[in-house]
């Protein structure tokens, strides 16, 4: 798996790097960087793929992300719409392990940052009271020049050490491995399933979508994610039948049809299995919420 290789650039100005993005596909692509990447997701819904972590994202969310974790959020169809689209509003700021000298994070004081940096490494969704804090401060670290932006950035750093609320995405035996003749396919498969899976996929069509034969897609893609392709399948599946749930609009059987499962008991199986709850109970649960 071979996620593109992006250059974060800082100018000689800056210490590191700091943007607003109102667009969907902005760095709308697998990809990976040397820099820790902090990101708010101010406006907008879609599916985050970090590692070998797939999860659904919505307004608000806040996450850290380690040096080299490779890591993709694809924004809902309606964020693409060109007259009546809705609008993105993503705060990103990347920055090296050493923006403050080699030797900041060795200091007595700075270990719980330093423990942070390390646990990145497996990306780390931001929950509570201090996600709102962050909220606040990704504006002004975008906003601010000269000391007082650095000051922002460590306020920032030390709300997420001191955070008891915060979930982490990828498990723990993950390792990316770079291959450059695979550095589309992942993209692609990526792509394809999330267009189409409210029908069957054959292996043969997504192996035909990988440019390999089938047997060698089902080998390459568990060395790979470290999931089979159906348990990937339903994981996307079953993200979008939360986010039906979530809505209210349709019964929980349209929903199992809509979502691309042609069995209400496997429906039930596989809900169950990935989120730890029925799906009435997950509904009833965010109800509550």
């Amino acid at each position: 798996m071979k996620p593109h290789l992006l250059n974060v650039s800082t100018n000689s100005v800056d210490s590191f790097s700091a943007r607003r993005d109102i667009m969907p596909d902005v760095n709308n692509l697998w990809h990976y960087h040397s820099a820790l990447e902090l990101i708010y997701i101010k406006k907008g819904r879609g599916t985050q793929f970090i590692g070998d972590s797939i999860k659904n994202f919505n307004d608000g969310d806040v996450v850290l992300l380690g040096s080299n974790l490779p890591h993709y959020w694809r924004f809902d169809p309606e964020f693409f719409e060109t007259t009546d689209g809705e609008p993105v509003d993503v705060y990103a700021v990347h920055f090296k392990e050493e923006f403050l000298g080699k030797d900041f994070l060795n200091l007595p004081e700075n270990q719980e940052i330093k423990r942070i940096f390390a646990q990145a490494k497996q990306g780390i969704k931001l929950e509570g009271a201090a996600k709102d804090k962050i909220a606040a401060l990704m504006p002004q670290i975008i906003e601010s020049t000269g000391t007082m932006r650095i000051i922002r950035l460590l306020e920032v750093l030390t709300v997420i050490a001191n955070c008891s609320e915060k979930n982490i995405l990828v498990s723990l035996g993950f390792k990316p491995n770079f291959l450059e003749n695979e550095k589309d396919r992942i993209q692609s498969i990526y792509n394809y399933t999330i267009s189409n899976y409210k029908k069957k996929i054959e292996l043969k069509e997504i192996a035909a979508v990988a440019k390999i034969s089938p047997n060698s897609f089902c080998k390459f893609f568990k060395t790979k994610s470290r999931k089979t392709y159906t348990q990937f399948l339903n994981e996307i599946r079953v993200g979008q039948a939360c986010k039906l749930l979530i809505e209210n609009d349709l019964t929980v059987k349209e929903i199992c049809y809509d979502c691309g499962f042609y069995n209400f008991t496997s429906f039930h199986k596989y809900f169950r299995e990935i989120t730890g709850k029925s799906p009435l109970k997950y509904q009833q649960a965010f109800s509550k919420q």
